[in-house]
């Protein structure tokens, strides 16, 4: 859920100016900005000078925020939000109630902030986007390596298949199709995944190699005879927590030098336009 929210956010949010209605105009009583800086440690002030040369800084705040609700499923109270953002509660109070105006979070008048239903109705908006962003590329990768190709995402435990392209003329395919699910210990797509993860002492061999080469390359671990590549989507746009990779499947017969070379630089190219 968190990756879907991030991701979705990130490409579909509403305007800076609507984002800012609320959260940009500090015009009561009290300075909101004036008590941050007479709060906030001297260092973190430059840093955070240092941040509004190149970045929109209310609007950064609200998606840090959003972030960080995703990440507590039991919610997380104003004050924490606040501590976590670094910066003065009443900000925080008005970044919680633009959010809540737009549906994009959730809270009662004691209790903790939590995720709002506007949250599924970006990530509906997002998915035909990137369909219509990927498909084109997904079959270019299928004609390339004659294989089957895909992009799956973490959902859990388990790597789900969103998008498959099938390669022309080709009669033996792998049958590879839109909601397979497999384990993510299992398969070039899982593995690839995990390997764009920080390392964990834990770490199969296999996640090891995939983080040293950039993509994962297995052998009949869902099917027999089936040879997989996979390779991380990973966007410098987007956030961490977005989990998801590209990668072909096909039998023994495939170019697997093709494969990887293909499959790498089909990643490049969807994290570009992801990132965008």
């Amino acid at each position: 859920m968190r990756s879907v929210v991030v991701f979705t956010f990130i490409a579909h949010v509403v305007s800076f100016n609507e984002l800012r209605l609320n959260i940009g105009s500090f015009e009561g009583d009290v300075n909101p900005e004036r008590l941050q800086c007479a709060t906030l440690p001297h260092q973190h002030r430059m840093e955070e000078r240092r941040s509004m040369a190149t970045t929109l800084q209310t609007l950064d705040r609200g998606l840090r925020a959003l972030e960080i609700i995703a990440e507590h499923a039991e919610g997380v109270t104003v004050a924490e939000l606040a501590e976590q953002l670094a910066v003065h509660r009443a900000i925080a109070y008005r970044i919680v109630t633009t959010l809540e105006e737009h549906g994009l979070i959730t809270r009662t008048r004691e209790g903790p902030v939590r995720l709002g239903a506007g949250i599924s109705l970006l990530a509906s908006r997002f998915e035909p986007q990137l369909l219509a962003v990927a498909q084109p590329l997904l079959q270019a990768l299928a004609k390339a390596t004659r294989a089957t190709a895909f992009i799956s995402v973490a959902q859990g435990e388990e790597c789900v298949v969103v998008m498959v392209a099938e390669p022309e003329k080709e009669p033996l395919r792998v049958g590879y199709r839109v909601g397979s699910r497999h384990p993510l210990s299992r398969g070039a797509a899982g593995i690839a995944i995990l390997a764009a993860r920080p390392p964990q002492p834990d770490d199969d061999e296999a996640v090891r190699q995939a983080r040293a080469e950039g993509f994962s390359l297995t052998r009949g671990q869902l099917q027999r005879g089936a040879v997989g590549v996979a390779s991380a989507i990973a966007s410098p746009q987007v956030r961490p927590g977005v989990e998801a990779c590209v990668g072909v499947v096909a039998m023994d017969d495939l170019d697997t030098d093709t494969a990887i070379r293909e499959v790498m630089a089909h990643a490049g190219q969807l994290a570009t336009l992801v990132g965008q």
